[in-house]
């Protein structure tokens, strides 16, 4: 489209190290050197423009700055949660252009929303370039959020895995008036062409980015949409290893009768092999992981087939099991942040109550049918 609708327009930016096109050509470099497009102001989410190892994006005096185009930059997570009222003054439109994870933790979708309360309260257009939902467009799990357990990382009333795109969850937000006090904008959505609901991100043979920097491949990516809850445990989840959310375990897992109930649950397109390793934290990654330094059991997770996984009824069986196997020294981490991960106290309950494992996925099941049904009307594709 030659980007017409952004001619001679003063816009902002909301966007990552994944808004590339399929040459892998960022935005940024895209339009930033057009002298007939103004960028005025980029907009970062969660671990920055260029995720964590952030070389790009330069200080001159106070504020950070995009060397390419000359736009500040500002974060909408760590410093504020909304852009200061005098940058919007001076924008006639925000374009969107993030790869999201497919999974309601990721905060983007919150940080969009209060970008959106902005932008109401200022008559400023949004456009979103549509990009594919990474885990497939088909395939639902887990709970939708209670509303007393609402969170950054359970934002809005989605399952843990959706199966929308980034466009359409946010047709859902505006439409239904989800953004705080009801706030509606003026929303345009462009299209993907020739992606199938069915097509995870490496059937599209769009260039690989992390979507946030410890997922590194597509079955990490994957397996993120259900063991990410392990990190409201004292489990360490791969962190501090070359395969987070592909590995697991402690200093104090009985891995060999552990393995054992786990390969009797006969969960779907997974096997798993028995490790020993050691988390070592990185100067990338702001986490220190748990059990840094120390010798743990764990457990090596393989995917064998994409699209039988099942990544929550996975992560809460490996809690339950954990928790049976290891009364004593399992724990939840504090503050409930189990809840807010789960999206509401059933998991936390679920386990103390030491019901089979298999027992967990038939109760948040009416969740999944009854947002199948909701979210037909907002599908693009």
């Amino acid at each position: 489209m030659d980007f017409k609708f952004l001619i001679n327009k003063k816009i902002g930016i909301f966007c990552n190290q994944t808004a590339v096109n399929r040459n892998d050509n960022h935005i940024l470099d895209l339009i930033g050197k057009n002298p007939n497009i103004f960028i005025k102001a980029i907009f970062e989410p969660e671990h920055g423009i260029w995720g964590m190892d952030d070389k790009r994006a330069k200080l001159i005096g106070n504020q950070r700055v995009d060397p390419v185009s000359g736009a500040k930059v500002f974060n909408l997570l760590e410093r504020s949660l909304y852009p200061p009222n005098w940058i919007l003054k001076d924008l006639d439109l925000i374009v969107v252009d993030i790869q999201d994870t497919g999974a309601r933790y990721t905060t983007f979708i919150a940080s969009i929303s209060k970008l959106f309360e902005s932008a109401s309260k200022h008559k400023i257009p949004i456009i979103i370039l549509d990009r594919p939902n990474p885990l497939g467009g088909v395939i639902i799990e887990g709970p939708i959020p209670r509303p007393n357990y609402q969170s950054f990382e359970a934002y809005h009333l989605l399952p843990i895995r959706h199966g929308m795109t980034i466009g359409e969850i946010l047709l859902m937000v505006n439409e239904m008036g989800w953004a705080k006090d009801s706030k509606r904008v003026n929303l345009s959505i462009i299209p993907i062409v020739n992606w199938d609901r069915s097509n995870y991100l490496d059937d599209t043979k769009l260039p690989w980015k992390k979507p946030i920097p410890y997922i590194y491949d597509m079955n990490s990516l994957l397996m993120y949409s259900g063991m990410d809850l392990l990190r409201g445990t004292n489990i360490n989840v791969g962190f501090g290893t070359d395969s987070p959310y592909l590995v697991f375990g402690t200093p104090w897992l009985a891995t060999s009768f552990f393995k054992e109930k786990l390969d009797m649950l006969k969960l779907p397109g997974l096997s798993f092999e028995e490790i020993e390793y050691r988390p070592r934290g990185s100067i990338f990654n702001s986490r220190i992981p748990k059990y840094n330094g120390k010798a743990c059991s764990g457990i090596k997770i393989i995917v064998n087939n994409k699209t039988k996984v099942k990544p929550v009824e996975t992560a809460t069986s490996i809690i339950a099991l954990i928790e049976r196997l290891h009364p004593r020294e399992f724990r939840w981490e504090a503050n409930g942040y189990i809840d807010k991960l789960f999206g509401s106290n059933q998991l936390r309950v679920f386990v103390a109550q030491k019901k089979p494992p298999s027992y967990l996925s038939p109760q948040y099941m009416h969740d999944e049918i009854e947002f199948s049904k909701f979210r037909n009307k907002f599908l693009l594709y």
